[in-house]
């Protein structure tokens, strides 16, 4: 394809990915406030941590025992609405855009990379959608523990675009940070990092995990400080024993490459337990002349009785 026709082929699927994202939107628009065949709204589901909370820490949930946010402006409503739409349009259509990326990626790659490919992004999302389902149940625990602090001088009242911010940002951090190890793998699988460098470094690793938690995490708590940094130390003491059976199998790879013929059914012990075939010297041999053909001669009486 020239490149006139591979920037056509990227507006066309450009333009499909947005429809795609638009109808998303309006049905995640619809599904803010209403449930889906009995399942709650969107915006129950996303409110559900804040209505944990005890009521006399939510404002005017001790007189009227109702579970709402504030809003201060006119649009916040339905700006907010808008927005929290707009991203469960985009996991919606998530399917849609992606598949219009891959098809567009996809013949410039070769067969393994397309294999790695799927790998990556297949393991990528999966651990992005459990970072952010752990972080929706640890919100509860840190909302209590914020909503907490000075509420003998102060009172609580969160309006609904502070609220769902937080709740989106830290939904945010915690997919994110769960990609941290995927990428310790990728970065073992093609040769840059090996499982010794990372043995050596595992304290260091952790500390460094504990520190950056503190950091990202949005409102400071200590609890969702904590559970994000225990979580991370986990998936990447995971990584790490990945990483040192990927080096264990690529030695013993690089161990049978001597061998002329390995049976498809031999194991790996017994295979590295053979060793390589030695080449054997077989004396050459000294070239001699041909022989010379016996040439025959014939006399004056051989010739006599000829003729």
């Amino acid at each position: 394809m020239s490149l006139v026709e591979h920037l056509k082929e990227l507006r066309r699927r450009i333009l499909v990915a947005l429809a795609a994202i638009g109808v998303g939107t309006i049905l995640g628009y619809l599904w803010y406030g209403h449930g889906v065949l009995g399942t709650p709204s969107l915006g129950e589901l996303l409110k559900a941590p804040y209505c944990e909370l005890p009521p006399e820490q939510r404002f005017g949930g001790e007189l009227t025992g109702e579970c709402r946010l504030l809003a201060t402006s006119p649009f916040e409503m339905f700006m907010l609405r808008l927005k929290i739409g707009f991203l469960a349009g985009l996991v919606l259509s998530a399917p849609v855009w992606l598949l219009q990326l891959w098809g567009f990626v996809t013949p410039g790659l070769r067969k393994n990379e397309k294999m790695w490919t799927r790998v990556f992004v297949s393991a990528a999302t999966l651990l992005f959608a459990l970072g952010a389902v752990l972080s929706y149940f640890v919100l509860a625990f840190g909302l209590e523990f914020l909503m907490t602090i000075g509420d003998d001088t102060q009172i609580a009242a969160l309006n609904g675009t502070s609220y769902f911010n937080f709740l989106m940002t830290l939904m945010l951090v915690f997919g994110v940070s769960f990609e941290v190890p995927l990428i310790t793998v990728m970065l073992n699988v093609i040769g840059i990092l090996s499982y010794e460098t990372l043995k050596d470094k595992r304290r260091y690793v952790v500390l460094v995990l504990f520190v950056l938690s503190a950091f990202v995490t949005p409102g400071g708590d200590p609890v969702s400080m904590l559970i994000l940094a225990l979580s991370m130390s986990l998936m990447m003491e995971i990584a790490i024993q990945v990483t040192r059976i990927n080096d264990r199998r690529r030695a013993k790879k690089a161990g049978l490459d001597g061998l002329e013929t390995v049976p498809d059914d031999l194991d790996d012990e017994t295979a590295s337990s053979i060793a390589p075939a030695a080449p054997v010297n077989v004396p050459r041999a000294t070239p001699q002349a041909p022989p010379h053909p016996t040439s025959t001669r014939m006399d004056d009486s051989n010739l006599d009785d000829l003729l």
